[in-house]
């Protein structure tokens, strides 16, 4: 027993030293708590570093060595970065890109009649109210893709076009001509763009949605497959009770063949025609931005 006792009296402070120490546990330093507080958020901003923390949240980085009353600054909110910064939503794993005033942008989906920006739907959209903001390229269509980008619903999800943080009021699709001249079928433009909806309609869930459909000549006039993607179109966006404007046949119905450069692609001077009717139609459908002006009259034939 007295063997015990001297051992007891020679390991007892040794084994409290070992609790003290073991018990304590190393405090982060800053930048190993703000990856943790990366994981947290679910993305890392591509300006400003990481996603906001709301104060107080489980995983808010603490300033090391300190009480836990002191908290590390927090990274910049996307709401208040510079427009064209980079940022990954955390909502959806996405990055998106900031605009200006995102309350006041309508979202233009489209193909090269809407690349240009002085195209007939970003000019119609412009004369509503709205700042624009493109997404997409020429040669693209709901199934067409041009070798740099893919079409509309690949393209948005591989990342080759970036949507803007926030929600905007509108998103607008326009398109279906280079689907029409290589041969793609009902069944695969319609497949895409009920996939494109249902991604868009999930993105911006209070955005309203319009479709504008393919330009053409016309059934009599020579559109052929064109005027009938625009017709499939249409029945597409009917059945998802999205406003659409069919333009299948508006070459001829308003006299603008001559205003081409190249029998698909417009003139500065159609552009600025086909501007005035969209936003006619646009604003028929109640799609003008609340307060601005009137669209201009549109000629009628």
């Amino acid at each position: 027993m007295r063997n015990a006792s001297a051992l007891y009296r020679l390991v007892a402070p040794m084994i409290a030293v070992g609790i003290l120490v073991g018990g304590c546990g190393q405090t982060p330093s800053p930048r190993t708590a703000g990856t943790a507080a990366t994981a947290d958020a679910g993305a890392t901003g591509l300006y400003g570093g990481t996603a906001p923390v709301p104060a107080g949240a489980p995983g808010e980085p603490m300033a090391a060595g300190s009480n836990g009353n002191t908290r590390l600054p927090q990274p910049t909110a996307p709401g208040t970065m510079p427009a064209g910064t980079v940022y990954r939503n955390p909502a959806n794993g996405r990055n998106e890109v900031v605009v200006e005033d995102i309350a006041r942008t309508a979202v233009l989906i489209g193909d090269s009649q809407s690349e240009p920006t002085n195209s007939w739907p970003r000019t119609a959209l412009a004369s509503l109210g709205y700042a624009v903001h493109f997404c997409g390229r020429g040669g693209t269509g709901f199934v067409a893709s041009n070798g740099k980008t893919g079409n509309y619903i690949d393209a948005l999800q591989r990342g080759d076009w970036l949507l803007p943080y926030g929600s905007p009021p509108l998103v607008v699709i326009e398109g279906g001509g280079n689907d029409a001249s290589r041969g793609a079928s009902d069944q695969q433009i319609s497949a895409n763009a009920e996939r494109l909806i249902a991604s868009v309609r999930q993105r911006y869930p209070e955005a309203q949605l319009a479709m504008v459909g393919t330009l053409a000549r016309g059934t009599a006039n020579g559109g052929g497959r064109r005027t009938e993607v625009d017709a499939l179109l249409g029945t597409v966006a009917a059945r998802h009770s999205i406003p659409f404007v069919g333009v299948g046949d508006w070459l001829t119905r308003y006299s603008l063949t001559q205003s081409m450069t190249d029998g698909v692609h417009m003139s500065p001077e159609g552009h600025a025609a086909l501007g005035v009717l969209l936003a006619r139609r646009l604003d028929d459908l109640g799609l003008r931005f609340p307060g601005s002006g009137p669209a201009k009259t549109a000629p009628t034939r």
